[in-house]
């Protein structure tokens, strides 16, 4: 490495936030970088450690080859860095903001809880590089004669779209909204990632040739038989948008909502969209609780809190984790341990082992309160431990439980083959569906993950058709 002992003699310094108080005055984001010295010093504390397990299986799902770029940071080569990341991440600008960094987990560092700060160094590289002009379009010399469908433009999609179209292929990304970007731009908050990233990746992969159709619902205004016939191979990247029911009576009262409504009409609000047909879901003024304690519940709390909620409570059914895990017994492996995400850091109460039970409402249907209970190491309600939180609006937020299966899964009928869990069949070697010439990637062939895994698999199933397309390929997995 670029300095040997930096680790020993460089602390670890994280990127800063605006205060509270001020960050939930709007919905931009609100991290204040660090500075490229500051970058290069972090870059500086990746020591030698043998075996780098921050891109290994524990680590990175893409492969980043993360010492490379932090040596290459530290030694002032920016756009090295920035070619090195890009060839095994299309958006490193993405997950550089939302990824959870099981990287930083898996760093040797965090042996002693003070891991490389790799997910600044990430979004620094990127970032930079966008300032600097160095991130262009990348058209093909040459061009295959081979069309290629993707049904989806979240981050499978539109990394399978990039890579394919590098490799010659003529690719056109069907998506159901107005604009690309799937969750990436309709679930996840502005204050997190600022939509207009996705809008600059978009254009760059337009001049590498590939086409977007968008207000295309692939089984309602389009048939997937007709994309089959018109293409040599189709993708399927639709995600995994069917909520997981928490099985609550009630769910239908006047203020309950899915979570996903809920943050899809503010992004909507924010990017100057029309909102819908649906009523406004609103929080000013209004005491909100959110049931579910992952990722979508959290953005559901900082979204309420900029809408000027009076209270956010958030329901957790699992017990409170410890504050520091078992490094003998868990690392390099993403733990379990107490968390505080910068939406719950912002006021909201978290109440751990509470189960649903009901809600309740007024003789007008409209929800005034969430019956609830404590919870045995079963999961299962104590009897004597009921309590009523006020909630004049609830939020289900505890997961997706597979694709929607009402639009083209439902016209392939048996000929499209599900796993288990509903998710579309398919291998990650070949990534192949039941149906000829369609191929499945991301949540919707995995099940709800990250945005990293979404992108691996985008470019794995792209490597896949284009083997499939041309008996080889030169794109990597």
């Amino acid at each position: 490495m670029g300095k040997v002992t930096g680790f020993l003699e460089i602390d670890r310094q994280e990127q800063k936030y605006q205060p509270a108080s001020d960050r939930i005055r709007h919905f931009r984001e609100f991290t204040i970088p660090l500075n490229d010295q500051e970058v290069a010093n972090q870059a500086a504390r990746c020591m030698d450690c043998g075996i780098p397990f921050c891109h290994g299986p524990s680590g990175c799902p893409v492969n980043n080859q993360i010492p490379d770029w932090n040596d290459l940071v530290f030694q002032g080569d920016w756009d090295i860095a920035l070619r090195n990341l890009h060839s095994t991440n299309n958006f490193p600008e993405f997950t550089g903001r939302i990824c959870p960094a099981p990287c930083e987990e898996a760093c040797t560092l965090n042996l002693e809880d003070i891991p490389v700060n790799i997910k600044s160094i990430e979004q620094a590289i990127a970032d930079k590089g966008w300032e600097e002009g160095w991130i262009a379009p990348e058209p093909s010399a040459t061009k295959t004669g081979k069309a290629v469908a993707i049904i989806g433009s979240g981050p499978a999609g539109m990394a399978a779209a990039q890579q394919l179209a590098r490799a010659g292929h003529t690719v056109h990304v069907y998506e159901r909204e107005p604009k690309a970007g799937g969750l990436l731009r309709y679930g996840i908050p502005d204050f997190k990632m600022e939509k207009h990233f996705i809008d600059r990746r978009v254009k760059q992969m337009e001049g590498e040739g590939v086409t977007f159709h968008y207000n295309v619902d692939v089984g309602v205004t389009v048939s997937m038989d007709e994309l089959t016939e018109r293409h040599d191979a189709v993708i399927l990247c639709a995600g995994a948008e069917r909520p997981r029911n928490p099985g609550v009576e009630g769910m239908d009262l006047q203020g309950c909502h899915w979570a996903m409504d809920y943050l899809v009409q503010q992004n909507r609000r924010v990017g100057g969209e029309p909102e819908g047909d649906e009523a406004p879901i609103w929080a000013g003024g209004k005491h909100v609780v959110v049931i579910g304690g992952g990722d979508t519940a959290s953005d559901c709390v900082g979204t309420a809190f900029r809408q000027g909620a009076l209270s956010v409570t958030q329901l957790d059914i699992r017990p409170i984790p410890p504050l520091k895990e078992d490094k003998l017994t868990i690392w390099p492996y993403w733990p379990t341990k107490f968390r505080t995400s910068s939406s719950q850091a912002e006021g909201a109460e978290r109440e751990f082992s509470a189960a649903t039970l009901g809600l309740v409402a007024d003789e007008d249907g409209v929800v005034t309160g969430v019956k609830c209970a404590r919870v045995d190491e079963k999961r299962k309600p104590i009897e004597g431990t009921e309590f009523i939180l006020r909630a004049d609006l609830v939020f289900a937020a505890i997961g997706f439980s597979g694709p929607r299966l009402d639009t083209y899964i439902a016209q392939a009928g048996e000929k499209l083959e599900l796993d288990g869990r509903t998710n579309v069949k398919a291998n990650t070697d070949d990534y192949k569906t039941s149906i000829d010439k369609v191929f499945a990637a991301g949540d919707v062939r995995k099940g709800q993950s990250l945005v990293v895994w979404a992108i691996r698999e985008g470019r794995q199933a792209a490597r896949a058709v284009d083997e499939y397309l041309t008996g080889s390929s030169d794109l990597p997995r």
